[in-house]
Protein backbone atom coordinates (compact mmCIF):
# COMPACT_ATOMS: atom_id res chain seq x y z
CA UNK A 1 0.00 0.00 0.00
CA UNK A 2 2.74 2.42 1.06
CA UNK A 3 4.43 1.79 -2.42
CA UNK A 4 1.55 2.56 -4.37
CA UNK A 5 0.79 5.78 -2.49
CA UNK A 6 4.68 6.95 -3.19
CA UNK A 7 3.93 5.87 -7.04
CA UNK A 8 0.78 8.08 -7.33
CA UNK A 9 2.98 11.11 -4.94
CA UNK A 10 5.74 10.67 -7.72
CA UNK A 11 3.32 10.52 -10.78
CA UNK A 12 2.10 14.70 -9.30
CA UNK A 13 5.44 15.89 -8.85
CA UNK A 14 5.96 18.23 -11.65
CA UNK A 15 8.60 17.32 -14.76
CA UNK A 16 10.96 19.97 -15.28
CA UNK A 17 12.14 19.86 -18.85
CA UNK A 18 14.50 22.09 -20.59
CA UNK A 19 12.95 24.86 -22.72
CA UNK A 20 15.05 26.11 -25.56
CA UNK A 21 16.38 29.79 -25.91
CA UNK A 22 14.18 32.16 -27.78
CA UNK A 23 15.80 32.88 -30.98
CA UNK A 24 17.61 36.17 -31.31
CA UNK A 25 14.91 39.27 -32.47
CA UNK A 26 15.34 40.60 -35.96
CA UNK A 27 18.44 42.93 -36.04
CA UNK A 28 17.58 46.95 -36.17
CA UNK A 29 19.41 49.05 -38.84
CA UNK A 30 21.01 51.04 -35.56
CA UNK A 31 22.19 47.59 -34.06
CA UNK A 32 25.89 47.38 -33.26
CA UNK A 33 26.11 44.38 -35.79
CA UNK A 34 24.19 46.04 -38.58
CA UNK A 35 26.93 49.23 -38.19
CA UNK A 36 29.52 46.57 -38.54
CA UNK A 37 28.27 45.11 -41.59
CA UNK A 38 27.24 48.42 -43.09
CA UNK A 39 31.55 49.91 -42.45
CA UNK A 40 32.22 46.69 -44.43
CA UNK A 41 30.12 47.29 -46.81
CA UNK A 42 31.04 50.83 -47.39
CA UNK A 43 35.08 49.84 -47.22
CA UNK A 44 34.46 47.45 -49.92
CA UNK A 45 32.23 50.18 -52.31
CA UNK A 46 35.46 52.67 -51.75
CA UNK A 47 37.88 50.41 -52.07
CA UNK A 48 36.63 48.84 -55.32
CA UNK A 49 35.12 52.47 -57.00
CA UNK A 50 37.13 53.58 -59.93
CA UNK A 51 36.14 57.18 -60.21
CA UNK A 52 35.14 60.00 -58.13
CA UNK A 53 35.12 60.31 -54.57
CA UNK A 54 35.19 58.42 -51.46
CA UNK A 55 31.31 58.05 -49.93
CA UNK A 56 30.89 57.76 -45.82
CA UNK A 57 27.25 56.14 -44.64
CA UNK A 58 24.84 58.50 -43.97
CA UNK A 59 21.84 55.73 -43.00
CA UNK A 60 21.13 52.07 -43.08
CA UNK A 61 17.41 52.11 -44.36
CA UNK A 62 17.17 48.86 -44.60
CA UNK A 63 18.41 44.95 -43.17
CA UNK A 64 17.48 41.40 -44.07
CA UNK A 65 18.90 38.86 -42.36
CA UNK A 66 18.28 34.91 -44.18
CA UNK A 67 19.95 32.04 -42.06
CA UNK A 68 21.84 29.80 -44.03
CA UNK A 69 23.70 27.09 -41.87
CA UNK A 70 24.65 26.53 -38.40
CA UNK A 71 26.38 29.67 -37.97
CA UNK A 72 26.14 31.62 -41.02
CA UNK A 73 23.94 34.19 -42.12
CA UNK A 74 23.23 35.82 -45.55
CA UNK A 75 22.59 39.55 -44.72
CA UNK A 76 21.06 42.38 -46.99
CA UNK A 77 21.64 45.90 -47.03
CA UNK A 78 20.35 49.15 -48.40
CA UNK A 79 22.46 51.85 -47.60
CA UNK A 80 22.47 55.68 -48.17
CA UNK A 81 25.84 56.98 -48.45
CA UNK A 82 26.84 60.78 -49.33
CA UNK A 83 30.30 62.14 -51.05
CA UNK A 84 33.45 63.00 -49.40
CA UNK A 85 35.74 65.30 -50.19
CA UNK A 86 38.36 62.55 -50.67
CA UNK A 87 39.00 61.33 -53.87
CA UNK A 88 39.08 57.58 -54.33
CA UNK A 89 43.08 57.85 -54.74
CA UNK A 90 43.18 59.62 -51.26
CA UNK A 91 45.32 57.56 -48.95
CA UNK A 92 43.12 59.19 -46.21
CA UNK A 93 41.02 57.50 -43.97
CA UNK A 94 37.45 57.60 -44.51
CA UNK A 95 37.31 58.48 -40.93
CA UNK A 96 38.86 61.63 -41.91
CA UNK A 97 37.36 62.27 -44.75
CA UNK A 98 34.89 65.55 -44.72
CA UNK A 99 31.44 65.33 -45.77
CA UNK A 100 30.41 67.68 -48.59
CA UNK A 101 27.71 70.21 -47.07
CA UNK A 102 24.45 70.64 -48.43
CA UNK A 103 24.89 74.05 -49.38
CA UNK A 104 28.03 72.41 -51.18
CA UNK A 105 25.95 70.41 -53.44
CA UNK A 106 25.85 67.40 -52.05
CA UNK A 107 25.93 64.05 -53.75
CA UNK A 108 24.01 60.94 -52.58
CA UNK A 109 25.12 57.12 -53.29
CA UNK A 110 22.31 54.31 -52.73
CA UNK A 111 23.50 50.93 -52.25
CA UNK A 112 22.22 47.41 -52.17
CA UNK A 113 24.78 45.12 -51.00
CA UNK A 114 24.92 41.56 -50.22
CA UNK A 115 26.92 40.01 -47.67
CA UNK A 116 28.14 36.72 -46.00
CA UNK A 117 28.15 36.45 -42.18
CA UNK A 118 30.34 33.45 -40.38
CA UNK A 119 30.44 33.72 -36.81
CA UNK A 120 31.53 37.55 -36.30
CA UNK A 121 33.23 37.81 -39.33
CA UNK A 122 31.34 39.80 -42.68
CA UNK A 123 32.62 39.40 -46.14
CA UNK A 124 31.21 41.05 -48.78
CA UNK A 125 29.42 38.88 -52.07
CA UNK A 126 27.67 41.61 -54.61
CA UNK A 127 26.87 45.32 -54.44
CA UNK A 128 24.91 47.61 -56.43
CA UNK A 129 25.00 50.94 -56.47
CA UNK A 130 23.64 54.30 -58.36
CA UNK A 131 24.29 58.23 -57.26
CA UNK A 132 23.04 61.61 -58.05
CA UNK A 133 23.49 65.36 -57.40
CA UNK A 134 20.77 66.51 -55.54
CA UNK A 135 18.34 69.07 -57.18
CA UNK A 136 19.76 72.45 -57.88
CA UNK A 137 15.93 73.75 -56.75
CA UNK A 138 17.05 72.24 -53.15
CA UNK A 139 19.97 74.26 -52.94
CA UNK A 140 18.65 77.46 -54.05
CA UNK A 141 16.41 77.19 -51.87
CA UNK A 142 18.58 77.12 -49.01
CA UNK A 143 21.46 79.54 -50.60
CA UNK A 144 20.13 81.54 -53.15
CA UNK A 145 23.65 82.45 -54.38
CA UNK A 146 25.42 79.03 -53.91
CA UNK A 147 27.46 78.04 -57.19
CA UNK A 148 26.06 74.90 -58.87
CA UNK A 149 27.21 70.97 -60.06
CA UNK A 150 27.52 71.91 -63.67
CA UNK A 151 28.84 68.84 -66.22
CA UNK A 152 31.99 67.23 -65.87
CA UNK A 153 32.82 68.20 -70.06
CA UNK A 154 31.43 71.71 -69.91
CA UNK A 155 33.19 73.69 -72.36
CA UNK A 156 34.19 76.11 -69.26
CA UNK A 157 35.25 73.82 -67.26
CA UNK A 158 37.57 71.88 -69.73
CA UNK A 159 39.23 75.32 -70.28
CA UNK A 160 39.75 76.19 -66.84
CA UNK A 161 41.53 72.70 -66.11
CA UNK A 162 43.78 72.98 -68.98
CA UNK A 163 45.14 76.14 -67.98
CA UNK A 164 45.12 74.93 -64.28
CA UNK A 165 47.55 72.09 -64.83
CA UNK A 166 49.52 74.14 -67.63
CA UNK A 167 49.68 77.25 -64.92
CA UNK A 168 51.10 74.54 -62.46
CA UNK A 169 53.17 72.61 -64.58
CA UNK A 170 54.63 75.54 -65.76
CA UNK A 171 55.56 76.69 -62.52
CA UNK A 172 57.10 73.45 -60.72
CA UNK A 173 60.70 71.73 -61.04
CA UNK A 174 59.18 68.44 -59.83
CA UNK A 175 57.13 66.26 -62.20
CA UNK A 176 55.14 66.63 -64.75
CA UNK A 177 51.47 66.00 -64.38
CA UNK A 178 48.73 64.35 -66.44
CA UNK A 179 45.06 64.68 -65.63
CA UNK A 180 43.27 61.39 -65.01
CA UNK A 181 40.05 62.72 -64.64
CA UNK A 182 37.99 65.76 -63.25
CA UNK A 183 35.93 64.73 -60.20
CA UNK A 184 33.87 67.90 -59.93
CA UNK A 185 33.34 71.43 -61.19
CA UNK A 186 30.68 74.27 -60.56
CA UNK A 187 30.27 77.75 -62.45
CA UNK A 188 29.14 80.65 -59.81
CA UNK A 189 27.21 83.10 -62.34
CA UNK A 190 26.76 86.00 -59.31
CA UNK A 191 27.78 88.14 -57.91
CA UNK A 192 31.00 87.60 -59.99
CA UNK A 193 31.48 84.74 -62.49
CA UNK A 194 33.66 81.86 -60.80
CA UNK A 195 34.29 78.47 -62.12
CA UNK A 196 35.47 75.62 -59.87
CA UNK A 197 36.82 72.59 -60.55
CA UNK A 198 38.47 69.43 -58.49
CA UNK A 199 40.53 66.69 -60.91
CA UNK A 200 42.70 63.83 -60.21
CA UNK A 201 46.40 63.90 -61.80
CA UNK A 202 49.48 61.46 -62.01
CA UNK A 203 52.94 61.93 -62.67
CA UNK A 204 55.11 61.03 -65.35
CA UNK A 205 58.35 60.03 -66.30
CA UNK A 206 59.27 63.24 -67.25
CA UNK A 207 60.32 66.17 -65.09
CA UNK A 208 57.95 69.65 -65.77
CA UNK A 209 61.16 71.23 -67.78
CA UNK A 210 61.80 67.91 -69.73
CA UNK A 211 58.49 67.92 -70.89
CA UNK A 212 58.57 71.29 -72.34
CA UNK A 213 60.91 69.87 -75.45
CA UNK A 214 58.77 66.56 -75.95
CA UNK A 215 55.48 66.09 -73.94
CA UNK A 216 54.79 63.27 -76.10
CA UNK A 217 57.39 61.04 -74.86
CA UNK A 218 55.99 61.60 -71.01
CA UNK A 219 54.30 58.65 -69.70
CA UNK A 220 52.92 57.46 -66.83
CA UNK A 221 54.85 55.88 -63.78
CA UNK A 222 54.61 52.32 -63.60
CA UNK A 223 52.44 50.23 -61.05
CA UNK A 224 55.28 49.95 -58.94
CA UNK A 225 56.51 53.85 -59.10
CA UNK A 226 53.10 55.34 -59.56
CA UNK A 227 52.40 58.87 -57.89
CA UNK A 228 48.96 60.08 -57.90
CA UNK A 229 47.56 63.05 -56.91
CA UNK A 230 44.74 65.88 -56.41
CA UNK A 231 44.29 69.58 -57.87
CA UNK A 232 42.03 72.14 -56.91
CA UNK A 233 41.34 74.94 -59.16
CA UNK A 234 39.52 78.43 -59.52
CA UNK A 235 39.15 81.30 -62.56
CA UNK A 236 37.18 84.52 -61.45
CA UNK A 237 36.65 86.39 -64.46
CA UNK A 238 36.00 90.44 -63.17
CA UNK A 239 33.55 92.46 -65.44
CA UNK A 240 36.99 93.70 -67.49
CA UNK A 241 37.22 90.48 -68.61
CA UNK A 242 40.80 90.39 -66.30
CA UNK A 243 40.92 86.63 -65.01
CA UNK A 244 42.57 85.46 -61.74
CA UNK A 245 43.59 82.14 -61.71
CA UNK A 246 44.28 80.14 -58.48
CA UNK A 247 45.65 76.39 -58.66
CA UNK A 248 46.87 74.00 -55.38
CA UNK A 249 48.14 70.71 -56.51
CA UNK A 250 49.06 67.93 -54.18
CA UNK A 251 50.83 64.62 -54.86
CA UNK A 252 50.03 61.33 -52.37
CA UNK A 253 53.40 59.23 -52.65
CA UNK A 254 53.39 55.91 -54.25
CA UNK A 255 50.74 53.53 -52.49
CA UNK A 256 50.46 50.06 -52.19
CA UNK A 257 47.52 48.21 -53.17
CA UNK A 258 46.16 46.53 -49.92
CA UNK A 259 42.94 44.12 -49.99
CA UNK A 260 40.82 46.84 -49.55
CA UNK A 261 42.02 49.09 -51.85
CA UNK A 262 43.45 47.08 -54.60
CA UNK A 263 43.25 49.65 -57.58
CA UNK A 264 45.34 52.23 -56.06
CA UNK A 265 48.14 51.86 -58.41
CA UNK A 266 46.22 51.45 -61.38
CA UNK A 267 46.85 54.44 -64.05
CA UNK A 268 43.14 52.72 -65.02
CA UNK A 269 41.35 55.17 -62.68
CA UNK A 270 40.31 56.94 -66.13
CA UNK A 271 37.17 55.01 -67.79
CA UNK A 272 37.78 52.11 -70.16
CA UNK A 273 35.59 53.95 -73.04
CA UNK A 274 37.49 55.67 -75.60
CA UNK A 275 39.00 59.41 -74.48
CA UNK A 276 39.09 62.72 -76.08
CA UNK A 277 42.88 64.31 -75.96
CA UNK A 278 43.07 67.67 -74.34
CA UNK A 279 46.35 69.67 -73.90
CA UNK A 280 46.10 68.83 -69.91
CA UNK A 281 46.20 65.18 -70.81
CA UNK A 282 42.50 63.10 -71.08
CA UNK A 283 38.75 63.88 -70.65
CA UNK A 284 36.95 60.43 -70.12
CA UNK A 285 33.91 60.75 -72.85
CA UNK A 286 31.69 58.64 -70.72
CA UNK A 287 31.33 61.64 -68.71
CA UNK A 288 29.52 63.90 -71.26
CA UNK A 289 26.70 65.24 -69.82
CA UNK A 290 27.05 64.09 -66.61
CA UNK A 291 27.61 66.42 -63.19
CA UNK A 292 29.07 63.51 -60.81
CA UNK A 293 31.02 60.15 -61.46
CA UNK A 294 28.33 57.67 -60.79
CA UNK A 295 28.73 54.60 -58.71
CA UNK A 296 26.92 52.37 -60.84
CA UNK A 297 29.86 52.05 -63.43
CA UNK A 298 31.95 50.29 -60.91
CA UNK A 299 28.89 48.46 -58.65
CA UNK A 300 26.52 47.10 -60.97
CA UNK A 301 26.12 43.48 -59.52
CA UNK A 302 22.03 42.87 -59.77
CA UNK A 303 22.39 40.11 -57.22
CA UNK A 304 23.55 42.52 -54.58
CA UNK A 305 19.67 43.15 -53.47
CA UNK A 306 17.17 40.53 -52.08
CA UNK A 307 14.87 41.00 -54.84
CA UNK A 308 17.19 39.84 -57.24
CA UNK A 309 18.32 36.59 -55.54
CA UNK A 310 16.11 33.57 -56.06
CA UNK A 311 17.57 31.89 -53.90
CA UNK A 312 15.08 32.96 -50.88
CA UNK A 313 11.47 32.95 -50.87
CA UNK A 314 10.04 36.19 -51.02
CA UNK A 315 6.78 35.85 -49.13
CA UNK A 316 8.91 36.35 -45.76
CA UNK A 317 7.83 39.44 -44.90
CA UNK A 318 11.09 42.52 -44.60
CA UNK A 319 12.06 44.55 -42.25
CA UNK A 320 11.12 47.94 -44.28
CA UNK A 321 7.40 46.35 -44.45
CA UNK A 322 8.20 45.64 -40.54
CA UNK A 323 9.06 49.26 -39.92
CA UNK A 324 5.79 50.80 -42.04
CA UNK A 325 3.38 48.79 -39.82
CA UNK A 326 5.00 49.78 -36.47
CA UNK A 327 4.67 53.26 -37.80
CA UNK A 328 0.92 52.53 -38.42
CA UNK A 329 0.66 51.12 -35.27
CA UNK A 330 2.47 54.20 -33.24
CA UNK A 331 0.55 56.93 -35.05
CA UNK A 332 -2.91 54.29 -33.73
CA UNK A 333 -1.50 54.10 -30.33
CA UNK A 334 -1.12 58.11 -30.37
CA UNK A 335 -5.19 58.76 -31.26
CA UNK A 336 -6.40 56.96 -28.62
CA UNK A 337 -6.07 58.45 -24.63
CA UNK A 338 -3.51 56.41 -22.56
CA UNK A 339 -3.44 56.34 -18.65
CA UNK A 340 -0.64 57.62 -16.85
CA UNK A 341 2.46 55.11 -17.46
CA UNK A 342 1.73 54.02 -20.71
CA UNK A 343 4.50 53.30 -22.77
CA UNK A 344 3.98 53.62 -26.43
CA UNK A 345 5.49 50.66 -28.84
CA UNK A 346 9.22 50.60 -29.33
CA UNK A 347 10.43 52.63 -32.71
CA UNK A 348 10.73 50.61 -35.68
CA UNK A 349 13.68 48.74 -36.42
CA UNK A 350 14.39 50.39 -39.52
CA UNK A 351 15.37 52.72 -41.32
CA UNK A 352 17.97 53.97 -39.23
CA UNK A 353 19.34 57.44 -37.83
CA UNK A 354 20.71 60.05 -40.32
CA UNK A 355 24.46 60.86 -39.60
CA UNK A 356 24.67 63.78 -41.32
CA UNK A 357 21.50 65.14 -43.27
CA UNK A 358 18.78 64.31 -45.34
CA UNK A 359 19.12 65.03 -48.86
Amino acid sequence: MKALVALILLVQLPIHTAVPAAPPGPLGCDDPESEEAAEVAVSYINGRSHHGYKFALNRIENIRVIPEGLNSDIIFLELDLLETTCHILSPTPLENCTVRSFAEHAVEGDCDVKLLRVGRKFSMLASKCHSHADSSEDILQVCPDCPLLTSLNNTEVLTTVTAALNDHNSKTADAYLRLLEIGRAKIQYHPAHIVYVEFAVAATNCSAKEAKDNVEACQLLPDDQSNYGFCTATIATTQDKSQDLRVDCQLYGHQVPTPDSPFLSRPGVTYSQSVQDTPAGMVPSVVQGFTNHNLRFSHNNPFASESSSSEFPTAVLSAKSVAKRAVAEVAQHDKVPRPVGFLPPPPPPCPGKIRHFRI
